[in-house]
């Protein structure tokens, strides 16, 4: 009995033949490194002895903070606070788990062994880790060249916001506390670095995005073009973590240069809780001018992000990455928003899936939730009341959301889900003395990111005229063997995603060919591969930009396809078809197969007529206008598609135990054209899974001294199968995006930003009777306890 996989990645995964960065021998006589790890979350270094452990037989090379301040530039930042940021500690370490030597032995036992000889002279400094103490004037500063905590603090105000807050019959105000938590992928990070004589080449599982390519170089002090990245073929999930990898790439470089020889290094998973990245924890504010029927007409935001020790590229992105949808799915005609970034003695941040995302809507749609408190509506009526309705709709920030059925969403949900059921539930187990709530969360989607986004952290006084940043580019190549094989080559560094399986089904149906004579590839090697510094798998990209780029590719392969044809039908080539595996005049009813036409070209090109194109290997590229830079007004279009999630959550709360159950979880999903229902799927309930991590479970949590307390799978919780047995409904609605050639938008990201906050509004609404206010994550069993014991202790 044969089996057929539903994705084409599928085969060689289960068949234990995946090719991943540890299975990867790429160069002879690789040597193996470790790092030795700060322990103090704040101390100055005043000396490093290193000699004992280079001494240590077996021991190839070992550097440290003078090695690295004599050879590293610091990586160029997105704001001018002089904050400096090298991939290791050289006057000062910052947080608990920062590099701040390797040793590079014969093996791994001996370069931990070595890692115990390194002698690090600490003077311990005072800490700061909580993100409003950061902000102190008094607080200790973890770059007194800055002066301040603060890396970055905007403010931004579009539309009427003061003359709306005047004339509101309700200000509605809620603060809101999100965490940091990392998604924990399966795969931990691994590199292989070798300096070599003509350039320094690199296997990593970084997965982009690759604007990260010359941030690295700049740091080496080496050209792009003498910088080379492998990225292995699979990668064992990353959730946006591992687009982080670059100072574990420029350390095993210079690594590698003091050894002579290759360097690997694989990331434990103890390093990674301890010190690799996370998303940024945010604490915020948000008030709203509401009429007298529920309608928003102004929202005001205060947003500080803590991104950890230092401003690690691309942060402060967090911040900006939903600039353009920061009204989420409301049509709230004006805003004033200040963004801050501030530094702590804790890990520095990155991206995470959904990145900016859930941090964003865990605030909004708290905030309409009390806005339904506040005006006595119903918490699905108060978010009908100020959907927006019309498409397209542009954002007082600059976002345009190019097509969508918000209520339609809504009301399929509503009615799919069992929102009166709910409630009848709800009634049901309070008289039983449970406590049981229903949540909603509706969230506009980004995909496909303009990276232009990241100049909002510059004043626009202080761009520099012709040095803006734009574009969500992609680029695929498409070639035509001796068979008519036609095999699409992917840049996209995906992980897991099924990239190849539909790239391969979008190409052949455009030219008209069985799947069999598709073949798919996925290969990044920045010296071959097309690339662009947007690419990369983040942003739920593929979907709008990637499979643009298939259609382009493969449309000018089906051009000189047609011109071969031409040559065997003796007519135009102009008004030919490929459909069928043939291609075919539709006048006469003649036709050849297609590998024949493109046989013309490989073996008779010059039989072609004049002017005809003669490549059967070529490159499409998809360069949407409406990926472009921020305006002098700070407006911006910050992603090019937007999606749409509507989500409800029902919680049941023992009165007793108050152990949370999920009791039913309902999504309904708008990504425009759907490419692969079964992928579509796939991504849906990933996310779900990823959002209650961040909603119940997850979190990097610090002590007031500064020392991490969740840097183990005892402490740090993450969702298993065994919570993940809630009963779930989940369907869709399409709205096909006008901007993209099939329509499609991303759909990897969506209720990782929902979940958290729809459940957060259940649990608010189970214990709405108490009195409790739930203004953070995770909602966990001591948390809850904590919250609840006073108010629910038996009398």
């Amino acid at each position: 009995m044969s089996w057929t996989p539903a994705r084409d990645e599928d085969a060689a995964l289960v068949a234990g033949a995946g090719r991943f960065v540890d299975d990867l021998d790429p160069l002879p006589g690789t040597l193996v490194a470790a790092v030795v790890r700060s322990p103090h979350p704040h101390a100055r270094i005043r000396a490093a002895d290193l000699e004992a452990a280079r001494a240590h037989p077996g021991v190839a090379a070992v550097i440290g903070p003078d090695e690295v301040r004599a050879a590293v530039r610091p990586f160029p930042l997105s704001t001018t606070t002089p904050m400096p940021y090298l991939p290791s500690a050289t006057d000062a370490a910052r947080y608990v788990g920062e590099p701040v030597a390797v040793v590079v032995a014969t093996d791994r036992y001996v370069a931990e062994d070595a890692c115990e000889l390194v002698a690090i002279d600490y003077e311990p400094l005072d800490v700061v880790v909580d993100t409003r103490s950061a902000l102190s004037d008094d607080a200790v500063l973890l770059h007194p060249e800055a002066g301040t905590n603060v890396a970055t603090d905007r403010t931004f105000s579009f539309g009427p916001v003061d003359d709306a807050f005047d004339r509101a019959d309700h200000v509605v105000h809620g603060e809101y506390t999100f965490p940091r938590y990392s998604s924990v992928p399966m795969e931990c990070y691994g590199v292989v670095a070798h300096w070599g004589v003509d350039a320094v080449e690199v296997w990593a599982n970084f997965h982009g995005p690759f604007t990260m390519v010359p941030v690295v170089a700049g740091a080496l002090g080496v050209p792009v073009s003498r910088l080379r990245l492998h990225v292995p073929a699979d990668i064992g999930g990353s959730f946006g973590i591992k687009s982080g990898i670059y100072p574990y790439v420029v350390l095993m470089a210079l690594a590698s240069k003091h050894a002579g020889r290759p360097v690997r290094w694989t990331e434990d998973r103890v390093e990674h809780l301890l010190s690799s990245s996370s998303g940024a924890g945010r604490v915020m504010t948000f008030s709203a001018a509401v009429g007298a029927d529920g309608t928003v007409d102004a929202l005001r935001v205060d947003l500080v992000d803590d991104v950890g020790a230092y401003l690690r590229p691309p942060e402060p992105s967090t911040l900006y990455r939903c600039f353009g949808n920061i009204t989420g799915a409301y049509d709230v005609p004006a805003v004033a928003i200040r963004a801050r970034a501030v530094v702590t003695n804790r890990a520095p941040t990155g991206l995470n899936r959904g990145f900016g995302g859930q941090q964003l809507y865990f605030g909004l749609e708290r905030l309409m939730d009390a806005v339904a408190g506040r005006t006595g509506l119903d918490v699905a009526e108060v978010r009908r009341r100020n959907l927006v309705r019309s498409f397209p709709h542009r954002t007082p920030t600059g976002g345009l959301y190019d097509s969508g059925d918000y209520t339609g969403a809504l009301d399929l949900l509503l009615a799919k889900g069992g929102y009166d059921e709910l409630r009848t539930r709800q009634s049901l187990a309070r008289a039983e003395g449970a406590y049981y709530g229903v949540g909603l969360a509706l969230v506009v989607d980004p995909s496909g990111t303009n990276i232009g986004y990241v100049g909002l952290a510059t004043p626009a006084a202080d761009r520099k005229p012709g040095r803006d940043k734009s574009g969500s580019t992609e680029i695929v190549r498409a070639s035509v063997d001796l068979q008519g094989v036609v095999t699409v080559l992917l840049g996209s560094v995906p992980q897991g995603q099924g990239h190849a399986t539909v790239a391969r089904r979008v190409a052949a149906s455009r030219l008209g060919l069985p799947v069999s004579q598709v073949r798919a590839t996925v290969d990044m090697d920045t010296a071959s591969t097309p690339w662009t510094v947007t690419s990369g798998s983040y942003s739920s990209r593929f979907a709008p930009l990637v499979t643009s780029a298939v259609i382009a590719a493969v449309d000018r392969l089906a051009e000189t396809v047609r011109a071969g044809a031409s040559v065997l039908l003796g007519v135009d080539a102009s008004g030919l078809e490929l459909a069928d595996g043939s291609v075919r005049d539709p006048a006469s009813g003649a036709s050849c197969l297609f590998r024949h036409a493109a046989g013309v070209v490989h073996w008779d090109p010059g039989a072609l007529p004049a002017g005809s194109p003669a490549r059967l290997s070529t490159e499409g590229e998809f360069v949407p206008p409406e990926a472009v830079a921020a305006t002098a007004e700070d407006r911006i279009n910050s992603s090019l598609c937007y999606g749409f999630v509507a989500e409800m959550v029902g919680v049941r709360i023992d009165a007793a135990t108050l152990e949370v159950t999920l009791d039913r979880v309902a999504t309904v999903h708008d990504a425009g054209t759907i490419l692969d229902p079964v992928l579509l799927e796939g991504q849906v309930l990933g996310a779900l899974v990823h959002g209650l991590g961040g909603a119940a479970y997850e979190e990097f949590r610090y002590s007031p001294a500064g020392q991490p307390t969740s840097a183990t799978f005892l402490d740090y919780l993450c969702p298993t199968s065994a919570e993940t047995a809630f009963e779930l409904v989940s369907d869709h609605v399409s709205s096909p995006s006008p901007l993209t050639p099939l329509g499609a938008k991303g759909c990897g990201e969506g209720s990782s930003m929902s979940l958290p906050v729809a459940y957060a509004n259940a649990v608010a609404d189970a214990l709405a009777p108490a009195g409790v206010p739930v203004t953070s994550l995770p909602l966990h069993g001591s948390v809850l306890h904590d919250l609840l014991r006073e108010q629910l202790a038996p009398r």
